[in-house]
């Protein structure tokens, strides 16, 4: 099986070559990594401790991934699974046997006496599966559970049926425990950086997972295989098929959503893009991927998604498959307590300085002391190399700590009633600028290459305030430009009535966002007019919301329905109590699809102000 091949090769590279050998004849480990500062940040918030304490478990949990790899072979195959425990901060193996338990004490370890061993777990392992089969309604998790030596299965209540009761009939007479939810996780819809978005085509964004070459130096990034289901799809730094990247799932053969897991390929073929080594952050400091690990239960993890930014958890399960519907089974991925949102699909998950996975699913909104329905899950990215044969794009470390200078005589060069063209002196650095972020305020407004942009969406005869801030290659942010005052141009009035005729494929579980943009000025009507043509085959799965220039919601059409019908043609809504919304600047339709097994486009829609 997958996990046993990828796990046995884990240890065996890992192992020390004498069996038995104890630690007194080890080599002095290495000293304590430094963690990065957004690590330990990531982490004291996630737990709700202090940056001390934060540091104090990954320093731990460091030195549980030391002595794991020191372990005999012949013990670690004895056991029963490990884990690292934030409790005691050691390495905790579950053996059969005393003698066991004595030797694991011996090493360093904690020993747990356990009734089942990993054979005995993974028969259990393999028939749920077998029951499983094809997929079973509201049964959406299924794998080992190691701290607690048992085989689990997780069922969200709100989907069974009555083959779901035969199902968990069989499931307890092979004495796995049954962990029913209200919910169920979901696939969640300048320099290539680590959580940065990037854009399939002309669908809602992904993120980036890692950068990678192959064997000629080619360039590359992983990211998840449901981003690049499409072959030879166009990829995209910026949203509306702007400043393309390359290509994703080349010749159809570099991308997987399937039991195998959930990974994808994107080519970099387009002339300035370059590879970093440097992880999005999301104005946390600087980490540089130093390599690539596994993860074991029980460590502190995080990640970095174009939607949550940067959020921290714990590893609950490893090897753990998943059921999105439809008949998308996915199995061996690691579930996580973190925070996820969807448009972090794809993004990379990290060990410290080590890449070790890539987003795969996870709740529609984040709470805290999550269930398994409420888990985010990623794809082990070591998998994803050996498959394509690519190697991971590193850095040294955090070497390159010295941020650039701030960016001179920020100034603008051209206002329109909705756009804004800014310019600034090059800002110096040690190595050299990557690029420039422009921000209104404390929101990033645009991003760029050189020393020049323009600003959209803006609204007429408006005052903004304009800052600057270069950063390099290894995620260094240069302090903040003197600030830039700028008026925009008045309105010249315009049509009251907007349309986006651009055409919008609707995915199982993901999001899109059609925009328009209005050039009028003043208040918005009181009630607003919404025209939408859609072609879906299940209307009921579809939620449909209108989103105002300042971000408020207004929900024309809710999910739910006990049958599917068709949407085929235009519908019309109405959104009342509009007036404190600006008439102009950035509209946007966002339709979301909650349900499996469906397809559908958004053709055109249309919106009277």
């Amino acid at each position: 099986m997958r996990r046993h091949s990828r796990l046995l090769s884990y240890l065996s590279l890992m192992a020390l070559a004498a069996l038995g050998l104890s630690p007194a004849a080890q080599a002095a480990p290495p000293p304590d990594p430094v963690h990065p500062k957004a690590e330990v940040d990531g982490v004291a918030a996630a737990f709700g401790i202090t940056a001390s304490e934060a540091q104090s478990q990954l320093a731990a949990q460091d030195e549980a991934h030391r002595l794991a790899k020191s372990l005999p072979d012949a013990l670690r195959a004895r056991s029963a699974g490990q884990w690292f425990d934030a409790a005691t901060g050691k390495l905790t193996l579950a053996v059969t046997s005393g003698a066991d338990a004595d030797a694991v004490r011996a090493s360093g370890a904690e020993a747990r006496l356990v009734s089942r061993s990993q054979a005995d777990l993974d028969r259990t392992d393999d028939a749920v599966r077998a029951l499983v089969g094809e997929g079973v309604p509201g049964v959406f998790g299924w794998g080992i559970d190691v701290r607690n030596n048992e085989v689990g299965v997780s069922v969200d209540r709100s989907r069974t049926t009555a083959a779901t009761e035969s199902f968990l009939s069989q499931a307890r007479n092979l004495g796995v425990r049954i962990t029913e939810t209200g919910s169920s996780p979901r696939q969640q819809a300048g320099t290539i950086q680590t959580g940065s978005p990037w854009w399939p085509g002309s669908e809602s964004n992904c993120s980036v997972g890692f950068g990678a070459t192959d064997s000629s130096g080619g360039k590359h990034f992983l990211t998840a295989g449901h981003c690049t289901n499409d072959r030879d799809q166009a990829a995209y730094g910026a949203s509306g098929q702007q400043n393309r990247v390359g290509t994703s799932n080349v010749g159809g053969t570099r991308s997987v959503n399937a039991r195998e897991g959930d990974m994808g390929v994107v080519a970099v073929t387009q002339p300035g893009w370059e590879l970093s080594a440097a992880v999005n952050t999301w104005g946390e400091p600087a980490i540089t991927i130093t390599g690539s690990a596994e993860a074991m239960v029980g460590d502190r993890v995080c990640h970095s998604g174009n939607t949550s930014k940067w959020k921290c958890g714990e590893v609950k399960y490893t090897h753990k498959s998943v059921d999105y519907g439809g008949g998308l089974i996915i199995e061996d991925l690691t579930w996580t307590t973190a925070c996820s949102l969807g448009g972090d699909s794809g993004g990379g998950w990290l060990l410290g300085t080590k890449a070790v996975g890539l987003h795969d699913g996870g709740p529609s909104q984040c709470v805290e002391n999550p269930s398994d329905g409420d888990m985010s899950i990623f794809q082990p990215v070591i998998e994803a190399l050996n498959k394509w044969n690519l190697t991971l794009v590193i850095g040294d470390g955090g070497g390159d700590t010295t941020a650039p200078s701030a960016p001179g005589n920020p100034r603008s060069t051209g206002a329109t009633s909705n756009s804004v063209s800014l310019a600034w002196d090059a800002a110096t650095d040690n190595v050299g600028v990557a690029g420039y972020d422009v921000y209104n305020g404390s929101s990033l407004a645009s991003s760029a290459t050189g020393t020049s942009t323009t600003v959209t969406g803006l609204n007429p005869d408006t005052s903004y305030a304009f800052t600057v801030k270069a950063r390099d290659a290894a995620g260094n942010v240069s302090p903040s430009s003197g600030v830039v005052s700028v008026k925009t141009q008045p309105g010249s009035g315009g049509s009251r009535t907007l349309s986006n005729g651009t055409d919008f494929p609707i995915r199982d579980y993901q999001q899109l966002f059609s925009p328009v943009t209005s050039t009028l000025t003043g208040p918005a009507a009181t009630s607003l007019g919404v025209s939408v043509t859609i072609r879906h085959t299940c209307a009921e799965d579809l939620g449909v919301t209108l989103l105002d220039p300042k971000g408020k919601a207004y929900p024309l059409k809710y999910s739910g329905g006990s049958a599917c019908t068709a949407w085929n043609g235009a519908r019309t809504f109405s959104a009342p109590g509009a007036a404190s919304s600006p008439a102009g600047g950035k509209w946007q339709l966002r339709v979301t699809d909650y349900g499996p097994g469906d397809t559908g486009v958004l053709d055109t829609w249309s919106l009277t102000l």
